[in-house]
């Protein structure tokens, strides 16, 4: 379990306190990941809540390999420039949905100690590895669909006769517009969110 507290320490300074993603971090990061994951193999490990948030944490850092391994694949393989802004696009994507999977749910770990920290009886029934898998979900299906939104972007530019579908995809780059509004306050937002819970869980 210290192993446990110190990759969560980590993943806090990596994705909470850290101005931008760097490459040294990421890779860092990666390598934590990938022995955390190690680690939650062994029966040892007690099946609680927050383990379910930092298994979830570190399946979060493949998708970082995903988008080294694509940068790295770019660089030796040439290729047209709509499938090249096709892979850049993807390959930010990855980027984003580690980025922003891995705060949402560190912001859920802090939720769940200061849950323990001040209300432990009457959220009991709240913090269980069901309702962690739960909100775990709903956090990856966000991302998703916010990653989906961001690589449609990427064929708006091909001619598609199809009235339908056009207006399909000028539904979505205007959504995509408003999420890309919304997203630097929200991330704000949860920093905001978890100094308020650190400060009252240990000041």
């Amino acid at each position: 379990m210290k192993d446990l507290r110190r990759y969560l320490v980590f993943k806090y300074i990596q994705y909470l306190v850290l101005p931008s993603p760097n490459t040294i971090i990421t890779l860092l990061g990666l390598l934590a990941s990938l022995y955390v994951m190690l680690i939650l193999t062994f029966p040892s490990v007690s099946r609680k809540s927050t383990v379910v948030f930092i298994s979830n944490i570190a399946q979060a850092d493949i998708l970082a390999g995903c988008s080294i391994f694509s940068a790295i694949t770019a660089g030796m393989i040439k290729s047209e420039t709509s499938s090249a802004s096709f892979q850049s696009g993807l390959r930010q994507n990855f980027q984003i949905a580690n980025v922003h999977a891995s705060s949402l749910l560190l912001s859920c770990v802090s939720l769940e100690a200061f849950l323990i920290t001040f209300l432990p009886v009457e959220t009991r029934h709240i913090r269980n590895v069901r309702c962690a898998r739960v909100a775990s979900k709903i956090i990856w299906a966000a991302v998703i669909t916010e990653c989906f939104l961001y690589q449609l972007e990427c064929i708006k530019c091909l001619n598609v006769s199809h009235r339908q579908v056009q207006l399909l995809m000028n539904f979505c780059h205007d959504t995509t517009a408003w999420l890309k509004l919304l997203i630097y306050p929200i991330g704000i937002l949860l920093r905001i969110f978890n100094i308020y819970l650190f400060y009252k869980m240990y000041f």
